[in-house]
This record gives C-alpha cells, structure tokens and sequence, in this order.
C-alpha cells in the first residue's frame, strides 16, 4: 500500500491569493492547464447548459441533458423513490438521461468511516466512473451528496498532486480507460434548481399554504464548500442556494431555524460507532428545534444519509414521548410530487418511517385511493400481468 504522504506530495504548482480575487484557486483553470499538458481529458458540459453561481462567484455550468445518472447505494437501498423522482422529472421534462449499468459505488465509505482504503484507489473508482460517463457521452450527475464532496475532494488532491495522478492513470490503463476529468462535478439537486422554473412551470399541486424547513447537506455544502451553488437572492448569499430556491418557485413558505447549519446527525463515521448519538442529535437538534421554532408542515433535505437519518431517527424517539412528527423528503420526492408523480409508484413513500399521511391530506391528495392503485399494480406486477410499470402508470 503506497503511503498517503507519498501520493498526496504536493506539486511545484502554488496557488497565491490575489486580493482582488476570491481567497480560493479556481479548479477550472487547473483542469483546463493539465488538458494542455497531456495529463488527462475534460469532458465538457454538454450544451445546452445554465449557468449559476458558486460561493465566490464563479460561473459554475450545469447541464440541462445528455446526463448520465450516479446513483446512491444508499438511496437504492433505503429511499428508492429518490433516484426514480429524479428519473420521472427528467421524463416529465422531455430531457434526455441515462440511468447507467456500467457504475460502482463510490466507496466513499471506506474513505469517511473506516479509513480502509487509500488515496489511489479511492480517486480511481471516481475517475473510473468518470470514464465511464464519458464513454457514453453524457455527463455525469452524482446523486448522493457524500459522493459529490468525495469526488470535489478526489478532484482536489488530484490537482495537486502529479504522483496520484500517475497511480491513477496506470491502474485505469489496466481497465482500457483514460484519465478524464469532467469541467464541473455537478450534484443532482444542483440540477434540480437550475430547472426550477421549468418544474414550476408543470406544478399541477398548490403547495402555498404549505410551511417547510431545510437541511442542507454537510457533504454538499461544507466539503470544497466554494464550489456549492449561492444566490445574492437567496440567503443573501450566505447560505447555499440549493433547496430554498426550488420550495420558493413552488410557492411554499420556507420557515428558519436556529440550528440549520448543524449536521443531520448522520455523519458516516457517528452512525456507525455511536447510532444512539446519531439518533438523539437527529431529533434534539434539529427535528425539535425546528418544530418549536418554525412549525413545519415538511422537512426537505437533499442528500442519502440526511434524509435517512432525518426519518428514521423520529421511530425511536417517539417511543420516548420526544417531539417528533415531521415528514421527511428529498427536493426531488418534493418536487416530483408537485408536477403529479404518484406517491407510491414513484415516490415509494411508504418507504419512510415517519408519517407523511397528513402532509398529503394538507396537498389535498386522497392517500387511500393512490395506496389502492399502489397496491392493485403490484398484484398486477406479482401476478405477470405486466412486466414493468410505464411513466404513464406513475402519474396521480
């Protein structure tokens, strides 16, 4: 096993603040330098593209289509109707996606909670999936936020760091695939709010009376934080964008709280080692505080382990008389539910752990008849009737 140290020996390359500039270097320049001296390929940002912000200002592009889909382990495990409402608004939308075969985890794990891997192989399983998304020509869209931070990082060290680039490189010559950087590491629901309007645009649901809170991911927003997407409108600028922009565009009132910059309480490492703590962080700093501060009728986060810890965590504490009872959903299930996805078929909400009933009964979606629907396409699907559902079948 090569030694951190030795892979991670920083290059000649310094980076000195100017100023008059943002207090980081901006990795666009890097990527496109190395390009020209032969050490690996960019893939661009397929056109159309939007253009938004990240903390300091710089343009960050985000493409509309031709996107290729890195899913979350966790969320297919756990939350399988968070990838499929992404997959359903981009149908809803007419864009152009691919959902991949030819992906692997992340491992991200093992470089946040168990520190069993190393710096080489964790940074070629990115660019491998890198390689992959660019064999088909489209452009990678990274689903959990762990592996967007994970991969800003691997970007990082990378960049820095000629030795790891050329681990990276022969390990990849071994599997018939190039170095090949993407222009932007881009997160999914960086994507959702750059298509807010257009989803707007198909809200069939009123959701103006509807109160909602935040979580926004520490992985997202916290990780290579200069490269999260802001909004001089939003937060004037000093929160991230994502989330607050998409419930705005729906109508809802997004409701503060005291402590919206604290983890979810997931924390990789902190559910694995010490669950109880992960649990009562869930609920006393966050799920509490925000229904004595803000009394929400929703809260919407946007990340696996967020919206996992942020619903699951509320079982047990109820079985304690703590002050739980807010149901929990990614920006997509929200989003999705607002253009008319079916709350089971695409949204699988039964999957969660908290009840979502009364936030339906709120929307004015009759939740007895959708489960009854749910239900009679399963027996269909049990019984052979039908080999899959189609898009069709999904809305309310």
């Amino acid at each position: 096993m090569i030694p951190h140290s030795a892979i991670l020996k920083p290059s000649s390359r310094t980076f000195v603040p100017d100023p008059g500039r943002a207090p980081t270097e901006d990795y666009h320049e890097l990527i496109f330098e190395l390009e020209k001296e032969g050490e690996w390929e960019v893939q661009r940002v397929p056109e159309p593209y939007i253009e938004v912000h990240n903390k300091y200002g710089r343009t960050k592009k985000i493409p509309l289509q031709k996107t290729w889909h890195h899913k979350s382990c966790g969320q297919c495990g756990h939350i399988p109707g968070y990838s499929t409402a992404v997959f359903w608004i981009n149908r809803k939308l007419g864009l152009d996606y691919i959902d991949p075969t030819d992906q692997t985890s992340c491992t991200a794990w093992n470089y946040y909670a168990s520190a069993t891997s190393n710096a080489a192989a964790q940074a070629a399983v990115a660019m491998r999936n890198f390689a992959a998304a660019a064999e088909t020509g489209y452009f990678p869209i990274i689903h959990c936020a762990t592996s967007f931070g994970h991969y800003k990082e691997t970007r990082q060290q990378l960049l820095h760091s000629p030795e790891l680039r050329r681990q990276v490189r022969e390990i990849l010559a071994k599997l018939g695939k190039k170095l090949v950087m993407p222009e932007e590491i881009v997160h999914y629901s960086e994507w959702v709010h750059a298509v807010r309007d257009r989803i707007a645009e198909h809200q069939v649901v009123g959701m103006d009376h509807i109160r909602a809170t935040i979580h926004p991911a520490c992985h997202y927003h916290k990780l290579v934080g200069e490269d999260a997407v802001y909004a001089d409108e939003i937060h004037g600028r000093q929160r991230s964008a994502i989330i607050t922009g998409l419930l705005q565009a729906l109508g809802i009132d997004v409701r503060d709280y005291s402590t919206w910059h604290d983890c979810c309480g997931f924390g990789f490492r902190h559910i694995l080692v010490s669950r109880d703590f992960s649990r009562s962080f869930a609920v006393q700093r966050k799920i509490e505080v925000m229904k004595e501060e803000a009394d929400p009728d929703v809260l919407i986060t946007h990340d696996t382990g967020c919206v996992t810890t942020l619903d699951q965590s509320q079982f047990a504490a109820k079985a304690h008389g703590r002050n739980v009872g807010l149901p929990v959903m990614s920006d997509s299930q929200l989003a999705a539910l607002a253009m008319g996805a079916h709350p089971y078929k695409v949204l699988q909400l039964h999957w969660h752990s908290t009840d979502n009933k009364p936030f339906l009964d709120k929307l004015g979606i009759d939740h007895k008849a959708r489960w009854a629907e749910f239900e009679a396409a399963v027996a269909e699907l049990r019984s052979g009737a039908k080999q899959y559902l189609t898009w069709e079948d999904c809305d309310v």
